[in-house]
């Protein structure tokens, strides 16, 4: 099975001061960061040119070492919207190290919404370098960071939740050592274990304020599974197997449904190592999510119950009768069709990272596309792209026309009320 497979600045030291985010646009003119999440690349290319937006990062690169934790923050979450919505392949290669540099600091230095934004920043930064010595690099020197954070019970949970989805992301890209790779299945599975039923608990898993650490912490530990050669694959699942269902018990409902699909994964990979593979307690396995698939619990929200329904009768017929319901994603002028477990949760954890950026990245991202079979990206003329996209000029003319129209189809029937009341 295949893996998917610098020198520190002297800075000021950060300050407790939180000064306002407006320090942001007295900075040379630098915009606010947000906007790049806004309207995605369509916007960098139509509203600037490459020359301005690397101008931008630039400013942003320099802004993560400002004495405004609030400041810092903004400038994280900018370049992680730039680097979500565009390729920018040659710019970070160049700045690889600066940023590396900028999001330890953060990591070791920040509190929570700031390493928060570190985390994810560090996710984008892997996916656009791809797997090789760069992001290798990147990996050795945030790992025993992450870890840190991860295992630290008096850190924030939504910081430790972040940071477990981003060593997972990272982990995937870049790891060329096997045992790096373990240690990390182990660090993750040291955390979501400890929502297994305990032999003292009842039949119930109460929720904690952990609990959306473990989730993250499985998800991320499912997605390391899919790359993990056969014979450790087959420990993990003699290890967990029988233990994970006791997570279907949870009385939260995103923690259930994580549950029921790393197993629904684990009997895909079962099965792929041997087609006769049996699992001892299949029988109440099935009763459960059965249970779960038509579960019309008065308690629950009718929202959770509809989600949940719907997630469990695809995972039940995936146990029972090895099926998957085939999705497409389509993306530009191509389609790709998720057509089992695997691929499902891989694509599902890198659109959770990317946000609405994984179209673009599944068009012009060779990590992605190498990963997804998709191949080369599909070089299209200006011609092509211009039917495929309406620009925000073109929106805004769109829009006004319709409003226009709108706005002239009521008069018209004001007019024709007022002829009627002047009738009578």
């Amino acid at each position: 099975m295949e893996y998917a497979g610098g020198q520190h600045r002297n800075v000021q030291p950060f300050s407790d001061e939180d000064a306002s985010i407006e320090t942001m646009s007295h900075c040379s003119g630098y915009s606010d960061p947000s906007s790049f999440a806004e309207d995605g690349p369509e916007v960098l290319d139509e509203e600037g040119t490459q020359e301005d937006l690397e101008y931008k990062l630039k400013g942003f690169i320099d802004l993560t070492l400002d004495k405004s934790a609030k400041t810092r923050q903004a400038a994280l979450e900018g370049i992680k919207n730039a680097l979500a919505s565009k390729m920018l392949y040659e710019f970070i290669l160049e700045r690889r190290m600066t940023l590396t540099d900028s999001i330890e600091r953060c990591l070791k230095k920040g509190k929570s919404d700031e390493q928060r934004a570190a985390a994810a920043l560090a996710s984008v930064l892997c996916i656009q370098l791809g797997p090789g010595i760069e992001s290798e690099e990147v990996l050795k020197t945030l790992g025993p960071i992450l870890k840190k954070i991860i295992c630290d019970g008096t850190a924030s949970i939504q910081a430790r939740q972040t940071c477990a989805t981003c060593f997972g992301v990272c982990c995937f890209i870049a790891t060329d050592d096997i045992t790096e790779l373990y240690s990390t299945l182990e660090c993750l599975e040291n955390v979501f274990t400890k929502s297994y039923l305990k032999e003292k608990d009842t039949n119930v898993i109460c929720s904690t304020p952990n609990t959306v650490l473990h989730i993250s912490s499985l998800l991320a530990w499912t997605l390391l599974l899919t790359i993990c050669p056969i014979s450790e694959v087959k420990k993990k699942l003699e290890m967990h197997f029988h233990k994970l269902p006791s997570l279907l018990s949870s009385d939260d409902v995103n923690m259930r449904i994580a549950a029921g699909e790393s197993l629904a994964l684990m009997f895909e990979l079962a099965r792929g190592m041997e087609s006769d593979f049996f699992y001892e307690d299949m029988e109440s396995l099935t009763q459960m999510l059965r249970a779960l698939a038509t579960d019309g619990n008065k308690h629950r929200a009718k929202v959770d119950k509809r989600k949940q329904r719907s997630v469990f009768r695809d995972i039940l017929r995936a146990v029972e009768e090895r099926d998957f319901p085939t999705e497409t994603v389509k993306f530009g002028p191509e389609r790709m069709y998720i057509d089992c477990w695997v691929k499902k949760h891989t694509y599902d954890t890198f659109k959770e990272v990317l946000g609405s950026g994984m179209q673009y990245h599944l068009q012009s991202n060779e990590f992605l596309r190498n990963v997804f079979e998709l191949g080369p990206p599909v070089m299209l003329d200006a011609a092509t792209l211009k039917t495929m996209k309406i620009s925000r000029f073109e929106r805004h003319l769109y829009n006004s026309a319709a409003f226009k129209a709108r706005t002239k189809a009521r008069s018209k029937c004001r007019d024709k009320r007022a002829d009627v009341g002047e009738f009578f």
